[in-house]
């Protein structure tokens, strides 16, 4: 006779198992946040189920896929002024119970945005288990649109640049807490560019919210970065100037050149500077000679502009403004700030945060708007003061992990550089503290801005990309490499980084690469240099 037994235990599974989704659900769809400490009110909620289709779309970010794990999608409207009548809204997405790691992960914005960062939200936070929250800043808008911080819209850009972010960290926590029954018990941030310079704004302005913070090629120094930008861009414009230099002049000429020069510098020739620091390229190499084809060399002004370019931005007073683009990005840096417009983002911060003025165009640029943008630091933006004690220092022992690709075509990678080295010399200056202890720096070698171009799966972001990182081990991934250090005080190293065929997972790994703790760079000593155990960190 048949024995029911093994059959009547699989129905048994089967209907906890839906009810505990009934459960979770219901849960989800109830849900109320009760008593917040900040005036912020559940607009809607939603459960996605495991492998149901999530298709999110705001003029930030979007999302559309259909195999993520299960969570629950809360909505929240947060009142960030009250006599403003000013309003963000926050998403927290929340695993369910049994799948949620007990951690809470913050994620930032880029550019103007304004859009919940809900790509982020499910290729980092729901796929490792975090519960994670990201803010719309207060508005709506695309990363390159900055008119909705004007004509004097100061509460809007206060918003924008810290308030949102850190009203929906405290009332994301709350939701975290109700929804689970308990509180988390660490709370990670990660941001890259604007989102950097969110992190590190939190950092030094509230300390309390993150025990740590990943921070991507920040935009912390707008009154700075803004000026030398469009400086970068003047050298080359007009467009149809002697001076213009095509997109594939820089590929094909100048880079090529750089290769020349610099390639075997750490002891590869592999079309990538592991430290463009390193190379003292000399572009009058390139200078055109009587009878030769234009399009093979650059003429006196063409020069000129990439010494300009390359260097070290000073103003006529010999006040610092900014490092220059480094050799070796070429390749990104017409789609940057050299090619055949100003990014819209650099006019837009004298139009609508500084001057209030639509009409302002590069040109007009001198010493007296730059120093009004210094003066004013609409809405406190910028993050220049080197003091992190507070957030580095005993009473909280926070960490920062800080990243840069060396090829950065918006924001030159020496800006990391520099404001590590300030902190750093503050800190060595004023405290007992070990920045070593705290706070890390990696630079990835032929890396573009944050995520794009010749690219590490260390940022997941990626993943929506085709990027996803090879593992999820603290080794290949910065998020788990960041818990380890908190958790464990296991500090990294060295990360391995990895890069896949065409930038496609599908079409298999094309190499692995350590990326070194700044000062260090990567040389090779030998072996197979697809093989990240063929370079050493010196």
């Amino acid at each position: 006779m048949l024995s029911l037994s093994p059959l009547l235990s699989v129905g048994v599974l089967l209907l906890q198992a839906s009810q505990l989704v009934f459960s979770t659900q219901t849960r989800c769809s109830t849900f109320t946040l009760r008593n917040p400490s900040v005036n912020a009110v559940v607009a809607n909620t939603t459960f996605f189920k495991a492998n149901d289709t999530v298709a999110i779309t705001n003029p930030f970010s979007s999302i559309d896929v259909s195999d993520l794990p299960a969570f629950c999608r809360v909505v929240l409207a947060i009142t960030t002024n009250a006599t403003a009548k000013s309003t963000a809204h926050a998403e927290i997405w929340l695993p369910e119970p049994q799948a949620w790691n007990g951690r809470f992960l913050g994620l930032g914005n880029g550019g103007f945005g304004g859009g919940v960062n809900v790509a982020d939200l499910g290729f980092v936070a729901i796929v490792q288990g975090f519960a994670g929250m990201s803010t719309d800043t207060g508005h709506l808008s695309s990363p390159l649109d900055g008119s909705w911080a004007g004509p004097h819209n100061d509460n809007a850009i206060n918003d924008w640049s810290w308030r949102a972010l850190h009203l929906s960290t405290v009332a994301g926590k709350e939701v975290v807490q109700q929804y689970y029954g308990k509180p988390h018990h660490k709370a990670y941030y990660l941001g890259c560019s604007t989102g950097g310079r969110q992190g590190l704004k939190e950092a030094q302005r509230f300390p309390e919210d993150f025990d740590g913070i990943i921070v991507g090629s920040p935009a912390n120094w707008m009154a700075h970065l803004s000026p030398w930008g469009i400086h970068v861009n003047l050298q080359v414009m007009p467009f149809d100037s002697p001076r213009f230099i095509p997109a594939d002049t820089w590929t094909n000429v100048i880079h090529a050149e750089v290769l020349k020069q610099c390639d075997a510098i750490d002891g590869l020739e592999d079309g990538i500077l592991n430290d463009p620091r390193k190379c003292s390229f000399r572009p009058e190499t390139l200078t055109c000679r009587p009878g030769q084809n234009t399009s093979t060399c650059l003429n006196v002004e063409q020069i000129t502009a990439v010494h300009k370019i390359f260097s070290t931005y000073f103003e006529t007073n010999q006040k610092f403004i900014f490092n220059g683009y480094y050799p070796g990005g070429e390749v990104g840096y017409p789609f940057g700030l050299v090619g055949t417009f100003a990014f819209q983002i650099l006019p837009d911060y004298y139009r609508f945060f500084v001057l209030n003025d639509t009409s302002f165009t590069i040109d007009q640029l001198n010493d007296t708007v730059i120093q009004l943008g210094e003066t004013i630091n609409p809405g406190t933006m910028d993050v220049v003061d080197p003091d992190l004690t507070a957030f580095l220092g005993p009473a909280h022992n926070g960490k920062i992990l800080q990243y840069v690709g060396w090829a950065d075509q918006l924001i030159s990678s020496g800006n990391s550089i520099h404001f590590y080295e300030t902190v750093h010399a503050f800190t060595q200056a004023n405290t007992q503290l070990d920045i070593d202890d705290s706070y890390r720096l990696f630079t990835a070698p032929g890396m573009q801005h944050c995520l794009v171009g010749w690219l590490w799966s260390k940022r997941l972001r990626q993943a929506s990309m085709g990027m996803p990182p090879a593992s999820l081990d603290a080794e290949h991934n910065i998020v788990a490499a960041m818990v380890r250090w908190v958790e464990e005080g296991h500090a990294p190293e060295t990360l391995t980084a990895t890069y896949w065929n065409h930038n496609n997972f599908t079409e298999g790994v094309g190499f692995t690469r350590p990326l070194c703790k700044y000062p260090q760079m990567s040389m090779f000593k030998g072996g197979n240099p697809n093989d990240a155990g063929a370079f050493l960190c010196v």
